[in-house]
C-alpha cells in the first residue's frame, strides 16, 4: 500500500512525516520515503536526497514530476521496502501512482494565514510568490477518497492526527 501525503506548501506535512517517522521508529510494516529533489540538502528543511539533473537523469523513480523549478522523484525501490510505503508527493502524480497499485490519500491542510506565515518563515520566496502559492488550486485528479488533516495547531497535535490516521491505515491494511 502506497499512502501518498499531498497538500499545499506551508502545511507542515514534512513536519508531520518527521514527527511520524520517529513515532513508527522499528516498525517493519511502515517505511518513509525520502524524496530526491534537485535542490541542495537544507539543514533546516526536509530530509530529502539532494542530487543534480544529471544525477536525477540517471536513476529509476517509480514517481516523478516537476514543481517550482525544482525535479522530485520517489526511488522505485522505495515501493518495495514495506507493507506500506508512505510518501509526500505532489498531487499532480496521484492518477499515476493510483494506476500502479493501491494507494491511500492523505491531504495535509492549514487555513491560508497559517499557509502564509510557515511560508514566509521559511524565507525561500518573495511575497508575490507566497501570493501566488496561496492562489494556485490543484484539484487530485484521481477518483480516489482524500482523508484530510488539518494541521492548524501546534506540532504535537498535528502530528498526533496525522499518526492516528497513518496507523489506521495501516491497522486496514494488513489486516490487524
Amino acid at each position: 500500500m502506497l499512502v501518498l501525503v499531498v497538500g499545499p506548501s506551508g502545511a507542515g506535512k514534512d513536519a508531520l512525516l518527521e514527527g511520524a517517522r520517529a513515532l513508527f521508529a522499528g516498525d517493519r510494516d511502515v517505511f518513509f520515503a525520502r524524496r530526491a529533489i534537485t535542490r541542495p540538502p537544507d539543514p533546516e528543511g526536509e530530509n530529502h536526497i539532494a542530487l543534480t539533473d544529471t544525477e536525477f537523469d540517471s536513476l529509476d523513480f517509480a514517481l516523478s514530476w516537476r514543481a517550482h523549478g525544482l525535479r522530485y522523484g520517489i526511488p522505485a525501490e522505495a515501493l518495495t521496502a514495506a507493507p506500506v510505503v508512505v510518501a509526500n508527493v505532489s498531487r499532480a502524480v496521484i492518477a499515476d501512482a493510483a494506476a500502479r497499485g493501491p494507494v491511500r490519500v492523505i491531504e495535509v491542510t492549514a487555513p491560508p494565514d497559517i499557509l502564509a506565515a510557515r511560508l514566509a518563515a521559511r524565507g525561500r520566496e518573495t511575497a508575490d510568490d507566497i501570493g501566488r502559492r496561496l492562489a494556485r488550486r490543484v484539484e487530485i485528479q484521481a477518483n480516489l477518497p482524500v482523508e484530510r488533516v488539518m494541521n492548524d495547531g501546534t506540532l504535537a497535535d498535528g502530528v498526533a492526527r496525522f499518526a492516528a490516521l497513518l496507523r489506521r491505515i495501516v491497522t486496514e491494511t494488513l489486516g490487524r
